[in-house]
């Protein structure tokens, strides 16, 4: 229990470390709250797969505070992501836009989703045909009478 005990407060410890960089966080709390939602919607080019809001890079850093500074001189969310978009284009946006050139991004799930729809119909189309063989055909006379002789033979 002790041991516990001793790795929760050791934990709690280490929660300011998690806490924003005061420098970057702005006064005014519904500001603050539009930097950090917009924040949410811009993908931190170093980690890739992060906001920059959740990253702790430099360049997300970087970006947190030209994005604090645009809102702060009073510009609203979507000049802000224009600003940045500018910047460094539409890889940015962790929700990129649909448009010619971000066709497969949006369309290319589904795509594979159907292909692999095909492969499983297929592939138990096949497995279905090898396992049912077509019904043999219906005995001759000659083949009647032949088995009627071998079955009356047995008794």
């Amino acid at each position: 229990m002790k041991r516990v005990l001793f790795a929760l407060g050791l934990g709690m410890l280490s929660l300011p470390a998690l806490a924003a960089d005061p420098s970057e966080m702005l006064k005014d709390p519904a500001l603050e709250t539009r930097a950090e939602n917009l924040g949410k919607e811009l993908r931190c080019l170093v980690c890739q797969s992060e906001s920059i809001e959740d990253s702790n890079a430099d360049l997300a850093k970087d970006l947190r505070i030209v994005v604090r500074e645009q809102i702060q001189s009073g510009k609203s969310d979507a000049e802000v992501k224009k600003f940045v978009v500018d910047r460094y284009g539409d890889y940015v946006l962790l929700r990129p836009p649909f448009k010619p050139t971000t066709l497969v991004l949006w369309l290319g799930p589904f795509a594979f989703f159907g292909l692999g729809l095909v492969a499983v119909w297929a592939f138990y189309r096949r497995r279905g045909a090898s396992q049912n063989p077509a019904a043999p055909a219906p005995l001759t006379e000659a083949e009647k009478r032949r088995l009627d002789a071998l079955l009356k033979e047995e008794k």
